[in-house]
């Protein structure tokens, strides 16, 4: 598949690195502005655990085996890719920030607000974290409250309350370690939450309220959002794995067994089985078939989830938004494919729920595979990858070129510098020449 010169430019590969599965997905904007997918790969994820990388080679080898999958597809190559961060290291807290302007007649510009942005990332922050990212919630211009966006207003003082999303940097090194040794370059790292995000919540749900719940493989990602503001972020360190662990345990089966019924045959809700069929797992070598309860099934996955769900009104209620928020609860992620867990979510919470399908973004005629809540941070990573490049956060060409260029760029760079140098000496040594014979001859002329 070939693609012009123009949507190459805004080519982008993002890479959802998860505790289940690894996924690479590469796409463009087309001339509508819709999101077309035009490589998908994904492979199951072995070296990560609760969203941090705890086997360095297995990862490095998932995410080469997932780029190569997507490469296939395109007929191309890649080498720069957009990744998202997750895991229970995650954390957030507000800070307010104050900026003290010099002129009150000139307007606020944009570069008022990256200062104001720029000394948050001063934080003293506990030893081993770094800030990830930095979202203004309000502003306040001398002592004007509940400014949404300030820029061309006039003041003396700017003040504004900051939401800010830190995370361990051994965490971000051993990502970047992972996909640098897989031999591709990691254009930005963005929290997943926000990703998913992206690609699942519309504009009037942002408006409304909303919280979304990202269940993965082995974390549960929750954002709240009010007014359109990413209000409140959380880690919560359960997942999917829980559930079939559960199963494994209160069924005595095997894992990929208890995997498969919780997949093929679970429910979220013990009372929506009427049926309640037996099913039969085959035996270990020489035993007989074992044989399960549909009903005890959906109860031992009910037990989990709603334990999942407790956490998730917490932190809710711990945002301040509880009562605010007419969007309810957004589910995604691949523990929102578990059957009826939407309507287990509106029970136990009281708040309306919906399943998230990246779709929101999505141009018509793409992959079916990408409609699903699996792919929900892949495409928002894609997005955001893309929006950074379009506004030029981020800047890179297009695939193999781009890393050639950089190189090359980097050889350069250090060329001029031992050229000056030696420039530098000589110039050096004969003005102290030139200075010395000035001196020495000086005497002469007197006399």
């Amino acid at each position: 598949m070939e693609i012009n010169t123009n949507q190459s430019k805004e080519l982008v590969v993002a890479l959802d690195i998860g505790t289940s599965k690894v996924c690479a997905i590469a796409g463009c904007k087309n001339e509508h502005g819709k999101l077309e997918i035009l490589g998908v790969g994904k492979v199951e994820s072995t070296g990560v655990m609760r969203g941090v990388v705890t086997n360095i080679e297995k990862t490095v080898k998932a995410i080469s085996d997932a780029i190569a999958a997507a490469e296939r597809q395109f007929q191309d190559s890649f080498k720069v890719v957009h990744v998202g961060i997750a895991g229970q290291h995650i954390k957030s807290l507000h800070h307010r920030g104050m900026l003290t302007r010099d002129n009150m007649h000139s307007e606020i510009s944009t570069k008022d607000i990256e200062k104001l942005v720029s000394d948050m990332h001063r934080l003293v922050l506990p030893p081993g974290d770094k800030i990830l990212h930095v979202i203004p919630q309000e502003y306040t211009v001398d002592n004007e409250v509940g400014i949404v966006d300030p820029i061309g207003m006039s003041g003396v003082r700017l003040e504004a309350n900051f939401h800010i999303i830190t995370g361990q940097i051994t965490a971000s090194n051993n990502i970047t370690k992972c996909v640098n040794k897989a031999g591709y370059q990691v254009a930005d790292i963005t929290l997943e939450p926000i990703a998913s995000a992206a690609s699942v919540l519309s504009e009037e749900e942002l408006e409304a309220g909303v919280a979304l719940v990202d269940i993965g493989g082995g974390t549960t990602d929750i954002s709240v959002f009010y007014e359109g503001i990413l209000r409140h972020t959380a880690v919560i360190p359960f997942g999917g794995d829980v559930i079939t662990k559960d199963i494994k345990e209160g069924c005595t089966v095997m894992k990929h067994q208890a995997e498969k019924l919780k997949v093929k045959f679970g429910s979220a809700l013990a009372d929506e089985v009427f049926d309640n069929r037996v099913i039969a797992i085959p035996g270990l070598k020489g035993r007989d078939p074992k044989e399960i309860s549909e009903k005890n099934l959906a109860l031992i996955i009910q037990a989990r989830a709603e334990e999942i769900l407790d956490y998730v009104v917490w932190q809710i209620r711990r945002s301040g938004f509880e009562k605010k928020l007419i969007g309810g609860i957004v589910l995604t992620g691949g523990g929102a494919l578990l059957k009826d867990l939407d309507k287990l979510t509106e029970f136990h919470t009281g708040m309306t729920a919906r399943v998230g399908i990246p779709a929101e973004h999505l141009a018509h005629g793409n992959l079916e595979q990408v409609y699903s809540p699996v792919f929900s941070t892949g495409i928002g990573l894609l997005l955001r990858g893309i929006e950074a490049v379009e506004t030029g956060k981020v800047a890179y060409s297009h695939k193999e070129p781009a890393v050639e260029q950089v190189a090359t760029e980097a050889v350069y760079e250090q060329e001029p510098e031992a050229v000056g140098i030696e420039a530098d000496g000589k110039w050096y040594s004969e003005l102290f020449k030139k200075t010395k014979e000035w001196f020495e001859a000086e005497p002469d002329t007197e006399y």
